[in-house]
């Protein structure tokens, strides 16, 4: 990824446009509400030795799984989110009104549906559940092998007929493709290239380290109350990397409305985030 503008800009018309213009932007019926599970592996071993006696891996399925003679699995669609975000944001209206209706491009009565919350995300193990700094260090190849994981011996999907994903699950279909060239049918990376994270895509991701380990609250993780300067620093980084100016130069036009803005997005932003849980806390997690 060069920055959360092009990921947000990407992944959002590639998948409104797309099918808005395939399928003239039929809106579904409700849909149905997802089945939801976690799976639990004993002993999970992490690519830097590190182990955790059980990690949980969230998930929440729609459609029904068909397979054809020889038991495999033919029409799974694994949905991966990005950093910070949850399998979960695929049931929001700008996804699911456009992918899983009636005769849409994931109709979930011709596809079953998976959707994860990867390592350290949404209900999935993350570090704020208890062992907070001391969570084990890990990367996009720990977070794809949690969810073949899952796959196989959680849900006993041996196929995919598709993996999706955007931002960093972009990142994680590359390393499936890697890793399990056979699992799957295709790929469809949106928002990322696989290139090493550099330049200002790195600068941004390293001022919010820096300003999460020298809050003095932040105690090596071991906080009783979160560390508020530092997650203000990173509201501030995120809601810069993430906005696209020429919309922003219109929306806030003046420096009250801007201001008041970001005060909005820094409350709501500390109310949703643990700093042990911030993806880019201590430097080692995935996208670094």
């Amino acid at each position: 990824m060069r920055s959360y503008v092009r990921a947000a800009i990407i992944a959002f018309l590639t998948i409104q446009i797309v099918g808005i213009a395939v399928l003239s932007a039929q809106q579904p019926g409700q849909l149905p509400a997802p089945k939801e599970g976690d799976y639990v592996s004993h002993g999970f071993q992490f690519k830097s030795g590190e182990s955790l006696p059980e990690l949980r891996m969230h998930y929440a399925t729609l459609g029904t799984a068909t397979r054809d003679a020889n038991g495999r699995v033919t029409n799974a669609v694994m949905l991966l989110h990005g950093t910070t975000g949850t399998g979960g944001q695929f049931l929001l209206p700008q996804f699911a009104g456009v992918l899983f209706g009636p005769g849409q491009l994931l109709d979930i009565t011709r596809y079953y549906i998976i959707l994860p919350d990867n390592i350290g995300h949404g209900k999935s193990s993350k570090p704020s559940d208890g062992m907070h700094a001391h969570f084990p260090h890990y990367d996009y190849d720990d977070m794809v092998a949690a969810q073949h994981e899952l796959l196989d011996k959680g849900l006993g999907v041996n196929h995919l007929r598709l993996i999706l994903g955007t931002s960093m699950g972009c990142m994680h279909s590359w390393v499936w493709g890697e890793t399990y060239p056979d699992f799957m049918d295709a790929l469809m990376p949106l928002a990322c290239e696989s290139v090493p994270i550099s330049g200002r895509n790195r600068l941004w991701r390293k001022m919010v380290i820096d300003a999460i380990r020298d809050d003095p609250d932040w105690k090596n993780g071991d906080y009783t109350a979160q560390p508020h300067a530092a997650l203000v620093t990173a509201s501030d980084m995120f809601l810069l990397a993430g906005g696209v100016p020429a919309h922003m130069q219109k929306s806030l036009p003046t420096r009250a409305a801007t201001d008041a803005a970001d005060d909005d997005f820094a409350k709501r932003f500390i109310a949703s985030h643990d700093a042990n849980d911030c993806p880019i806390r201590a430097g080692f997690v995935a996208e670094l």
